[in-house]
């Protein structure tokens, strides 16, 4: 059974007996009225088997399933995709930066925003928090406090009560709070683990120290949350570490033609000015860095994209608006570097938005407390 992220939420909610959703996962009635989502933001499968010595208790929760997420491998698509329950090519929230149409190259960073871009307008699609709100689920989402008015939290997570918290005994002390009434839905997330790993790298003794703070975290959420609770864990992308960099237009002719770089160092939307942009053009520049780069990378055309359905088999007009009219999608331990941050971006050893199976595999580990 091929598992997507986007089936995650629908299923617990249709569990707490949401009557527009769908129990696409089987997960049955909900034990108790009471369902917890953990999400450990850069907690690729992988993990799960490479590194269980250092969490102890999560190694002991049941691998319900492998999850595929979508394509880029990054947080902004992951979430809308797990929120609004559709793929990105419907929620249109397609990296970490795109350029906002018609603006004259602006890009909008997915998770620090710009006061400019109406989130509603940007992330149309109801939320399958909204919609449960709608029918008396309570739904709480648990989450560091600066996170709490983002542009972001308004395009994606929009219906939930937000309960910022920043240190481990208050996210645990709100996510127990949450769970007093029946039906109620936690989502509670933690971003630690993709910041080490970007800063020193999966398996780096930082990373591992995290990792061991965020299984103590939650065994203690275990003890504290009331019976019946049935806990879900899983994550929005793996991480590969980097081992060759290629600064774009540095020593090579990637940066002709190109007018706006975005996305991230392991899944590039490349935009043309205009004036410029036409399908032989499209065509001209991605084989310029197919010949360029080889095997190192897959580069699409805006057409191939679509054909392909990498993000999904249904395009909006504003997905289709937003894209870049190339993509290139980083191979082995490869990232491309925007020239214009490229020493900020070469710094970080972790990275993820590719489709290795890495980056893309995450596990769904459950546990239900008697």
């Amino acid at each position: 059974m091929n598992v997507h992220l986007s089936q995650i939420t629908p299923s617990i909610f249709t569990s707490l007996g949401l009557s527009t959703s769908e129990d696409l996962l089987a997960v049955g009635p909900s034990p108790g009225g009471r369902e917890l989502l953990f999400l450990i933001d850069g907690f690729g499968e992988d993990i799960i088997e490479k590194y269980g010595d250092a969490m102890p208790t999560i190694s002991r929760l049941t691998k319900f399933s492998t999850i595929k997420t979508s394509f880029p491998s990054t947080t902004a698509t992951s979430l809308a995709t797990l929120t609004t329950g559709t793929l990105p090519g419907v929620h249109g929230m397609l990296g970490y930066t795109v350029q906002v149409p018609r603006s004259g190259g602006r890009i909008l960073n997915a998770l620090k925003w710009d006061e400019r871009v109406d989130p509603i307008n940007w992330q149309p699609i109801p939320t399958l928090f909204e919609r449960a709100v709608a029918e008396n689920i309570n739904v709480t989402h648990v989450a560091a406090k600066r996170y709490e008015n983002s542009g972001f939290t308004r395009a994606v997570f929009r219906g939930a009560n937000y309960k910022g918290a920043n240190v481990a005994a208050d996210l645990i002390a709100e996510t127990k709070a949450a769970l007093q009434k029946s039906p109620s839905f936690v989502y509670l997330y933690v971003n630690d683990l993709d910041s080490a790993g970007h800063s020193d790298g999966v398996g780096s003794d930082k990373w591992l120290a995290v990792l061991s703070m965020i299984d103590q975290m939650f065994s203690n959420l275990m003890k504290e949350m009331p019976h019946g609770t049935r806990i879900w864990l899983t994550s929005d992308h793996g991480m590969v570490n980097v081992s060759e960099k290629i600064v774009i237009g540095q020593d090579n002719p990637l940066l002709e033609g190109v007018a706006v770089i975005a996305g991230e160092p392991r899944a590039r939307h490349l935009y043309l000015s205009p004036e410029n942009d036409s399908v032989s053009a499209r065509s001209e520049l991605a084989m310029r860095w197919k010949e360029f780069l080889g095997s190192k990378a897959t580069v699409l055309t805006r057409e191939e994209v679509v054909a392909t359905n990498l993000f999904g088999s249904q395009i909006s007009a504003d997905a289709l608006d937003r894209m870049g009219e190339v993509i290139a999608i980083a191979q082995g331990g490869l990232v491309l570097l925007d020239p214009e941050r490229a020493e900020k971006e070469g710094a970080m050893v972790g990275h993820h938005g590719g489709d290795s199976e890495i980056e893309t595999q995450v596990g769904l580990l459950t546990s239900a407390l008697s």
